[in-house]
């Protein structure tokens, strides 16, 4: 009776010790493609879904529940402070700016990321117990220590702060963000913080670069196995007494495009007899490739430590594929791409998985609206938490005395994870926001203004028509020299041409995305639609009204 009795009290109080909180894994993925992703390609015998290969994503999809209509913003920066601050892009980081912005008169808003009085999710749950950790990009701010992920909340960090780097050296890379910093693209961009350190890497090994033409399986000095071997010892050395909050944020499938060579070579075995007849589509497939592989990594090293079952794993990606020379990413058949409102920019691969996700919802597909600022609100929920942020509105009255910008609450809608878990076929976003350019009240989209990548590709895009043809290659949009912005072309309808450029006005173009997914059909000068057209013009006002640019305003 006794051993029955303390056998009963170990299950009650968890078993070993272990928490019964659940743990919270993130993983980010950079400029992903929506046809770079498995479960979007249709034919699994053509060559566009062997060039595709994310069988380790696949099966958590099986396993869990599929973000049908996830937005992010339409670039990189803006996304990540969204992510971790709980608002919408808008209201956190709209620029994306260089690491060296600096407004001297605004102390609390006047850098680059997510102003340094905003409460970050890491320190959230950190303050509901949990142990937080960060591997990968960051890009949300590192002005000063305050604005890093220890001083957001992070009980560790290893990866880099700016918007890229390369994949071997480590440092700044013309190729990588299509910029040329004050360093030369000389900085080294690897850094750690933890209890006992912040500075940059010291290892030798790990800076080095002359694994870069190895041949080896995986090559230790690559920057994605430094980062998966960090998440890896994370998750071995968790104590499961407390819950473990983490978040990996790859590098991948961002530029450079640069991959171990054992990755070309099995992505060209997988597709035979095919051949890619692209360079820059090869390496891409090969990083998805090793993308997926991690991520299955992951999921084993969490099973194998026993945390699995009450782990929620949040995949996403911040931004849809770049389309422009050398991103080259795939949105197929979505219109658009990274740095544009249509859909191939904005609505991203997004999935919920784990244990802890209901077994009677696990396959499912969510169709809902759900924005990257609503992952805060869902976490804060799940560590039982509250997402309102006492540190910004304490701050908002000193921002209020000395007439500078104060900081908005988080935008997290209540309530998310709920709706997601039981395939909930509510729409809790009546408007979602893009940007100050485009807005939803589904099922109708508003796009307004210029936006460049305004074209469809083909499934398997780039490829050797893209980049023979002088006319139809398409140009980075986004360089800078220093913090000054660089025009490819000082002939402005080459220009317009070369960035696949669309001007919808100020009137604005608008589409039905649930009947047109791929933003085919204008709808906007149907008669039957003025009244649409009307009120989202409101709605999309009422938005810009709200934006946060604190460094625009003084």
């Amino acid at each position: 009776l006794t051993m029955h009795l303390l056998l009963g009290l170990s299950l009650l109080l968890g078993i070993a010790g272990a928490s019964t909180e659940t743990n919270i894994v993130v993983v980010l993925v950079d400029d992903w493609g929506w046809g770079n992703n498995g479960i979007h390609r249709e034919d699994p015998t053509s060559q566009a879904s062997l060039e595709t290969h994310t069988p380790n994503i696949d099966k958590l999809y099986e396993e869990g529940i599929e973000l049908d209509r996830h937005y992010a913003y339409k670039i990189c920066s803006p996304s990540r402070s969204s992510l971790q601050s709980g608002r919408h892009p808008d209201h956190v980081n709209p620029l994306n700016t260089g690491v060296i912005v600096n407004n001297p008169d605004d102390p609390v808003s006047g850098f680059q990321g997510i102003p340094r009085n905003m409460t970050g999710i890491a320190e959230k749950l950190k303050g509901a117990g949990y142990k937080t950790h960060m591997v990968g990009k960051w890009d949300a701010g590192m002005a000063t220590p305050e604005h890093t992920p220890m001083g957001r909340g992070y009980d560790s960090f290893y990866g880099y702060f700016q918007h890229a780097n390369g994949y071997w050296n480590k440092q700044g890379h013309i190729e990588s963000t299509g910029d040329v910093d004050l360093c030369m693209n000389r900085f080294t961009d690897l850094f750690m913080e933890n209890a006992t350190y912040r500075g940059g890497v010291l290892e030798s090994g790990e800076l080095d670069d002359s694994c870069s033409g190895s041949d080896e399986e995986d090559p230790s000095c690559y920057e994605e196995y430094l980062f998966k071997t960090k998440t890896l010892e994370i998750i071995n050395s968790h104590d499961t007494s407390a819950p473990l909050f983490h978040f990996h944020a790859f590098h991948l499938i961002h530029t450079p495009l640069e991959v171990p060579n054992s990755y070309l070579k099995k992505v060209d075995e997988m597709i035979a007899p095919f051949e890619f007849d692209d360079a820059a589509r090869r390496n891409y497939s090969a990083m998805v490739y090793y993308m997926d592989e991690v991520v299955g990594e992951i999921v084993d090293a969490l099973k194998a430590k026993g945390m699995w079952d009450n782990t929620v794993l949040a995949l996403m990606a911040d931004n849809g594929g770049p389309l422009y020379l050398p991103g080259s990413g795939n949105n197929h058949p979505l219109k658009g791409g990274k740095y544009s409102d249509w859909e191939g920019g904005v609505r991203t691969n997004a999935l919920i998985s784990g244990g802890y996700v209901p077994q009677e919802s696990r396959g499912g597909k969510y169709s809902g609206l759900v924005s990257i600022a609503d992952w805060y609100g869902m976490f804060a929920e799940l560590a039982g938490t509250s997402i309102d942020d006492l540190k910004a509105e304490s701050a908002n009255d000193w921002l209020d005395e000395n007439n500078l910008p104060t900081l908005p609450p988080p935008d997290s809608v209540p309530g998310m994870f709920d709706s997601i878990t039981s395939l909930s076929t509510e729409n809790l976003h009546s408007v979602l926001p893009l940007s100050d350019q485009a807005i939803i009240k589904y099922p109708y989209k508003l796009v307004t203004g210029i936006h460049p990548y305004s074209n469809w590709t083909g499934e398997l895009f780039p490829n050797c028509t893209t980049v023979s043809d002088e006319n139809l290659v398409p140009w980075h949009n986004d360089s800078h020299l220093f913090e000054f912005h660089i025009n490819w072309s000082n002939d402005e309808e080459e220009l317009f041409r070369h960035l696949w450029g669309e001007d919808c006005g100020d009137e604005g173009c608008l589409f039905n995305i649930e009947e047109d997914p791929a933003e085919a059909n204008n709808i906007a000068g149907d008669s039957n639609h003025i009244e649409t057209v009307t009120e989202l013009r409101g709605l999309l006002d009422d938005h810009r009204s709200t934006l946060f640019l604190p460094a625009i305003e003084l």
